[in-house]
C-alpha cells in the first residue's frame, strides 16, 4: 500500500517568472488589478494541478504570495502601520506600499525592513506593532478565498498559515507592548479563520513554525506553549479541523516535548537540516499524531538517493507506526526552480542528476510507491565527477600564513589615506547601474549569437565610458565601472570558472519580484582565465579618479549557488576563494587600486543555533575572505559589501574579515548596526547605505543627513563613507541620478559642518 505524500509549499513565480512580468507592469500602470489577479489564479492553478497529477495528498493553499507570506499574515490580521493606511489606498495598493515603499501624490513613505528569511536567500518583510495595534481578522481573508478557489477546481488543500509564534517573534516592536500582549487577539483572529475554513469544507490546517528550530528560551517556550493551548483547544471545540504543527530548517530539541504533548493532529520535523530530529524522535512521539516526515530536500536540487531515503525512512517506522508517516518535503519548493523539463540544453547525463520542484513531486511519489527504485540506484552507482587533481592540491597546501594579511589594518589605513587622498565622508556606490532594456538586449543578442563578441563588447565599453561620465558629473568620489556586462554577480563568476554548470530557466524567488537563477557547482571550482580586469582597466583609462575592480566573495558565491552535496561547503568554499584570489592579484598587477569584494550572503548559512556558529561556519567562512585578498599590497585598499541580514550579533567576527572598508545595508533597518559597531569598536572603515534601493523612491538630501548625522554619533568621521545600501542594477536611470545627486550634495553640506 501506497504511503501518503505532502508538499508543504510550491513555487508561485511562474515557469517564465510570469508573476514577477505581471506584477511589475501592474506598478508601472501597464497592467489592470484584474489582469493581475488573472495571472496569480493561473499561477495559482498550475501548481494545484501538477501536485494531484503526481497523487500528493496533503496539497497546501495560501502559499501563493503577490510578495512574501510574511506581509501576507500582517495584513491577514490587520498589522498594517498607520503611515500606510494613510496613503488613503485600496488595500492591495497599500499592500505593495509596505512591500516596496511609496512616493507620489499620496505621501512619501519608505518599505518596511527587509531580512533574511532563516538560512536561505528569500527575504521576508518584517511586520511592526506598536501600543495601538490592533490584531484583528480582515474580510475575506485570503486563505480562505484560495482554499475556495482551489476547491472549485477539484482540490481539496490544506491551508498553510505562518504560525502566531513565528508571526509575533520575528515581527518588530515600535512601544512598550511585548509578543505575548498580543496573543489573545492574535488567538481569536486564527479562531475565527478556522472557523470559516472549516464552514468551507476544509479538514486540515497547517501552522507554519519554523521559528521554533532557532534556540528557544524558556520564556519562548513558554509563549508557544500558551499560544497552542489555547489555539488548539478552541480550534478542537469549535471547528472541525485537525491542526498540524509545520517546522522546517531544522530541528525542535528545545521544544520538542511540548511539540509532542499539545495534541497536534500533525507534526511536520525536517529530516534534511535537522541534525537531531531522528534522535529526539526515537526519544518517544507524540501518541496519536500523523508524523509528516521531511525526507525530499526543498533547498537543493540533487536527486534524492533512494536507497538512502529508504533506509532512513525504516528507522522512522521503529519509532512511529507506518500508517501515521507522511512523507513529505523538507520545507517548502518554493527556494528551488519549476522543472528541469526547461533545460534543453544541458546534457542528459547532467540533467539526471537535477531534481527541480516537479521533479521532486516525483520523488515524493517513488518514495511512497517505491517505484523506479532500480533506476536511481545505477545513477547512483555512477562516479559523477572526474577530481581536478590541481585543485584538491591547492586547496591541501593552504596554511596559515595565506589566511593573514600583512601589514596590519592601522599601518594599511595609513598608507591608504595618504596615497588616496580622498575628502572626509567619501562618496561611491556599491557597484552596478540600472540595467537598461538596451543592455539586457545586447547580452541577449550576444548569447543568441545575433552579435559578434566585438560588437558586444564595443557596446558596454560605451556605457561604461557613459556611467563613467555621469558619475564624475554627479560629482562621486570613487567610481565603479556600472557593470553591464554582468548578468547576476554570481552567475556572472560561475560562468568563467570550471566545475559550474548553468541553466536556461531554473529561477527562483529572492524577493518581492527579483528573481534569482543560481549556478550549480558540479565539480571543482578554479579559475582559467582573468574575469573583469578588461573591463575594471578599461573603466579606469576613463578617467583620473580611482574606479573599484567589482568581483564577488567566495562565501557568497556558494551561498547563492545550489552547492554540491558530497563534499563539504568549507572544501568548495575555499575552492572558489583560490579561483576568487588569482583575480584580485591580476587586478592588482593591472593598476586597480581599490578592488571590492562582495560577501553580501555571509550570514545567509550561518547556523540557526548560536552554538554552532563557529565550530559549522565561521571558523572557515571568515577565513576563507581572508585568503582571497591576503596577499595584496598595502596600498591597495580592499572593501566588501553586505545586505539584508543582521550582522549585529556577529560583527567581531565581520571585523576580522580585515577588509579596509564595509559597506552595509542599513537604511532598511533603520541604522540599528551603528550601536553594534560602537560596542565592538569597530577598526574597519564603514559605509553604512544612506538610502534603500530596493523601492523607487528618492530620498531628499535632508533624509540623507539625517541619517549621516546619526552615524556620525557612532562612527568616528575618519571612518565613514557615503554610499548607497546596495547596487544599483534593477532601479531606474531618472530615480538613480536624482538619489545619487542628493547624496554627494548631502555629503558636500557634511564636510562643510
Amino acid at each position: 500500500m501506497a504511503k501518503r505524500t505532502s508538499v508543504i509549499g510550491f513555487p508561485r513565480i511562474g515557469k517564465g517568472r510570469e508573476l514577477k512580468f505581471a506584477t511589475e507592469k501592474y506598478f508601472k500602470g501597464e497592467i489592470s488589478r484584474t489582469e493581475l489577479e488573472n495571472v496569480a489564479k493561473e499561477l495559482r492553478a498550475y501548481g494545484w494541478k501538477k501536485q494531484q497529477e503526481a497523487g500528493i495528498n496533503f496539497i497546501p493553499s495560501n502559499d501563493f504570495s503577490f510578495y512574501d507570506n510574511v506581509l501576507d499574515t500582517a495584513f491577514l490580521l490587520g498589522v498594517i502601520p498607520e503611515r500606510y493606511k494613510e496613503l488613503g489606498l485600496d488595500i492591495t495598493d497599500t499592500y505593495f506600499a509596505a512591500a516596496h515603499g511609496y512616493q507620489g501624490n499620496k505621501g512619501d513613505v519608505k518599505a518596511l525592513p527587509m531580512k533574511k528569511w532563516f538560512n536561505t536567500n528569500y527575504h521576508y518583510l518584517v511586520p511592526e506593532f506598536c501600543d495601538k495595534t490592533e490584531v484583528k481578522l480582515v474580510e475575506n481573508p485570503k486563505p480562505l478565498v484560495e482554499f475556495k478557489e482551489a476547491l472549485s477546481q477539484g482540490v481539496k488543500t490544506v491551508p498553510t498559515l505562518i504560525g502566531l509564534y513565528t508571526f509575533l517573534e520575528l515581527a518588530s516592536y515600535t512601544g512598550t507592548k511585548k509578543p505575548s500582549d498580543f496573543v489573545s487577539e492574535a488567538i481569536a483572529a486564527y479562531v475565527q479563520l478556522g472557523k470559516a475554513l472549516s464552514d468551507a469544507g476544509a479538514e486540515y490546517v497547517s501552522f507554519a513554525e519554523p521559528a521554533l528550530v532557532y534556540d528557544v528560551n524558556n520564556e519562548q517556550k513558554k509563549l508557544f506553549s500558551s499560544i497552542y493551548k489555547a489555539l488548539l483547544e478552541q480550534l478542537h471545540q469549535n471547528t472541525g479541523l485537525k491542526i498540524i504543527l509545520q517546522t522546517y530548517f531544522g530541528d525542535v530539541r528545545d521544544v520538542y516535548s511540548e511539540v509532542c504533548s499539545l495534541g497536534f493532529d500533525g507534526i511536520g520535523l525536517d529530516f534534511v537540516e535537522g541534525k537531531k530530529t531522528l534522535e529526539l524522535l526515537k526519544s518517544g512521539f507524540s501518541k496519536d499524531a500523523v508524523l509528516f516526515a521531511g525526507l525530499i530536500n526543498g533547498k537543493n536540487i540533487w536527486r534524492a538517493d533512494y536507497q538512502k531515503k529508504s533506509d532512513l525512512l525504516a528507522e522512522i517506522e521503529k519509532s512511529v507506526p507506518a500508517e501515521r508517516v507522511v512523507i513529505s518535503t523538507s520545507c517548502s519548493l518554493l527556494h528551488v526552480p519549476y522543472t528541469v523539463l526547461q533545460e534543453d540544453k544541458l546534457e542528459e547525463n547532467v540533467k539526471a542528476y537535477f531534481s527541480f520542484a516537479e521533479e521532486k513531486l516525483g520523488e515524493l511519489h517513488d518514495l511512497a510507491t517505491g517505484e523506479n527504485f532500480a533506476e536511481n540506484k545505477n545513477l547512483f552507482a555512477k562516479n559523477r565527477v572526474q577530481k581536478n587533481q590541481k585543485v584538491q592540491d591547492a586547496v591541501a597546501a593552504l596554511t596559515e600564513k595565506d589566511f593573514i594579511r600583512q601589514p596590519d589594518f592601522y599601518y594599511r589605513e595609513k598608507i591608504q589615506k595618504s596615497t588616496f587622498n580622498l575628502p572626509a565622508f567619501p562618496t561611491t556606490t556599491i557597484g552596478s547601474f540600472p540595467q537598461t532594456k538596451e543592455v539586457r538586449a545586447n547580452r541577449a543578442s550576444f548569447r543568441k549569437g545575433l552579435i559578434n563578441k566585438v560588437q558586444y563588447e564595443d557596446f558596454n565599453k560605451q556605457k561604461i565610458a557613459e556611467c563613467i561620465e555621469l558619475q564624475e558629473k554627479i560629482g562621486l568620489d570613487v567610481l565603479v565601472h556600472g557593470e553591464f556586462e554582468r548578468n547576476d554577480m554570481v552567475e556572472y563568476f560561475g560562468s568563467q570558472m570550471e566545475g559550474y554548470v548553468f541553466t536556461q530557466n531554473a529561477w527562483v524567488q529572492s524577493y518581492g519580484t527579483r528573481c534569482v537563477k543560481p549556478p550549480i557547482v558540479w565539480g571543482d571550482v578554479a579559475r582559467s582565465k582573468p574575469m573583469t580586469v578588461d573591463w575594471s582597466v578599461y573603466a579606469q583609462s576613463r578617467t583620473k579618479k580611482i574606479v573599484k575592480g567589482m568581483l564577488t566573495g567566495p562565501v557568497t558565491i556558494l551561498n547563492w549557488s545550489f552547492p554540491r552535496e558530497d563534499i563539504s561547503l568549507k572544501e568548495q568554499t575555499q575552492q572558489i576563494a583560490l579561483a576568487i584570489r588569482e583575480e584580485v592579484l591580476d587586478l592588482e598587477k593591472n593598476g586597480i587600486k581599490i578592488i571590492q569584494i562582495d560577501e553580501a550572503a555571509l550570514r545567509e548559512k550561518l547556523p540557526l543555533r548560536h552554538s554552532d556558529w563557529h565550530s559549522e561556519y565561521l571558523d572557515w567562512a571568515i577565513p576563507a575572505f581572508r585568503l582571497v585578498h591576503a596577499k595584496v599590497k598595502p596600498e591597495t585598499q580592499i572593501h566588501t559589501h553586505m545586505c539584508y541580514s543582521e550582522f549585529n550579533d556577529i560583527i567581531r567576527e565581520i571585523d576580522q574579515m580585515d577588509a579596509d572598508v564595509i559597506t552595509f545595508e542599513a537604511s532598511r533597518s533603520d541604522l540599528k548596526i551603528l550601536k553594534a559597531l560602537k560596542e565592538a569598536d569597530f577598526k574597519t572603515q564603514v559605509g553604512p547605505g544612506v538610502y534603500d534601493i530596493h523601492s523607487p523612491r528618492v530620498p531628499s538630501v535632508e533624509e540623507i543627513t539625517g541619517a549621516l548625522k546619526k552615524m556620525l554619533a557612532t562612527v568616528p568621521r575618519e571612518k565613514l563613507w557615503i554610499n548607497p545600501d546596495c547596487g544599483l542594477k534593477t532601479r531606474g536611470e531618472e530615480e538613480t541620478v536624482a538619489s545619487l545627486k542628493n547624496l554627494v550634495v548631502a555629503a558636500r553640506e557634511l564636510r562643510r559642518a
